[in-house]
């Protein structure tokens, strides 16, 4: 099989002494609060001795994904290629095709060290964070040259499918949907931020977000994730890693790495949400290639947003609503890092705008929409429908 890479802004990693030790706590609320660990670089060893992760052979994972078989594969990670597979829910053995729990396994595809050192970051900081919005690390596998991850299978893929990717398969997130998925990824992110240290995620995009039975949002991928500043300091200075059309603009030009970095990367998920345009698509006519340039100036009143959003919305969408959300990315893409919102802030902001219940204006201007995509379990709130204020 051939690599699979993706379109990451790719750099060497200076040291790996960054990863930091295990979680002496965990939370799953909503992102609220502290998740303390303390602060001490750690070896490799110590990393794969301590994570909460059970260590897969090569042969039992080569039985569990039918020998990593072509029809097997079911995407590209940031570092390798994804296959779908089957173990015992009880004993993690490899189990037949449809028995067992599903996992998704990714096969690294190494060059050099920085593989490695990302393949490292995962199983570091995934195999002892827990919450609802984080993808669950099941294992790994490390024999000779061979890195292996197995998490949980995601069965509706990633966010980046749903929003671009046309066909019978990938139909169009309603509003709610997307109003929910962004509220889930932001309560990770939140979660991360909230650490003791904090953790960065640094590469905050659609396809990183990926979507359970439910359409609930999870983030993944943690290869480029690290340790946030300590004491005083504003900012952690690294080399600049990440994917064109999400990063920072002062983390590009200097290095200078912050818990805002992250949020400027979700301001730009919330503008794709809106519009339905991927961060960067050349594709588009001139003067629309990047998202965050063209958009910035329809932003702020209804009139003018209503050139930005998603055709495929069919206008099924509060727009007073849509405007709030347009401001919080407004808000989330600042040139001033400094006046980004936190994402506490943003959690609290898209909690309200998800709960919200549709005034009697609303009422009256009520369209139907098609929502038999997707899958809703029982604990799932039945939203109001949306409509155009």
């Amino acid at each position: 099989m051939g690599a699979c890479f993706s379109n990451r802004i790719k750099t060497d990693i200076a040291s790996s002494t960054w990863l930091s030790s295990k979680f002496l706590s965990r939370d799953g609320s909503k992102g609220s609060s502290t998740t303390s660990f303390s602060h001490m670089p750690r070896t490799e060893g110590e990393i794969l001795q301590n994570a909460n992760l059970k260590n897969f052979s090569l042969s039992e994972l080569k039985s569990a994904t039918r020998s990593f078989r072509p029809d097997s594969m079911v995407g590209e990670g940031g570092f390798g290629c994804v296959f779908k597979g089957w173990i015992d829910e009880t004993t993690f053995a490899p189990s037949k095709r449809g028995t067992g729990i599903v996992i998704a396994v990714k096969r690294l595809n190494l060059e050099g060290m920085q593989g490695h050192r990302e393949w490292l970051a995962e199983i570091n900081y995934l195999g002892q964070l827990d919450h609802p919005n984080l993808v669950k690390l099941i294992g790994y596998c490390y024999e000779e040259e061979h890195r292996l991850l197995v998490y949980e299978f995601m069965p509706r893929g990633s966010l980046e499918n749903h929003l671009f990717r046309r066909g019978t398969f990938f139909q169009p997130l309603s509003w709610n949907t997307r109003v929910r998925m962004a509220l889930g990824a932001a309560r990770g992110l939140a979660f991360l931020h909230n650490a003791q240290p904090q953790v960065i995620y640094r590469d905050f995009k659609a396809s990183n977000i990926l979507l359970d039975s439910n359409y609930n949002a999870k983030l993944s991928d943690f290869g480029l994730a690290r340790d946030g500043p300590m004491g005083d300091n504003s900012h952690v200075s690294t080399r600049v890693m990440g994917t064109q059309g999400y990063a920072a603009p002062e983390y590009m030009a200097t290095g200078h790495l912050s818990a805002s970095s992250d949020v400027y990367s979700f301001g730009v998920v919330l503008l794709e949400l809106l519009s339905g345009r991927r961060a960067i698509d050349k594709n588009q006519p001139v003067g629309e290639h990047n998202l965050v340039e063209w958009a910035r100036p329809y932003l702020r009143n209804k009139r003018k947003l209503l050139r930005i959003m998603d055709p495929r919305l069919q206008g099924q969408y509060s727009l007073t609503r849509a405007l709030k959300i347009a401001i919080l990315a407004l808000d989330c893409i600042a040139f001033d890092y400094k006046v980004r919102p936190t994402m506490n802030d943003i959690v609290k902001t898209l909690e309200e705008l998800h709960i919200q219940k549709e005034t009697p204006k609303e009422q009256e201007n009520l369209q139907p929409s098609n929502d038999n995509n997707i899958n809703k379990s029982p604990q799932a709130v039945n939203y109001p429908r949306p409509s155009i204020m």
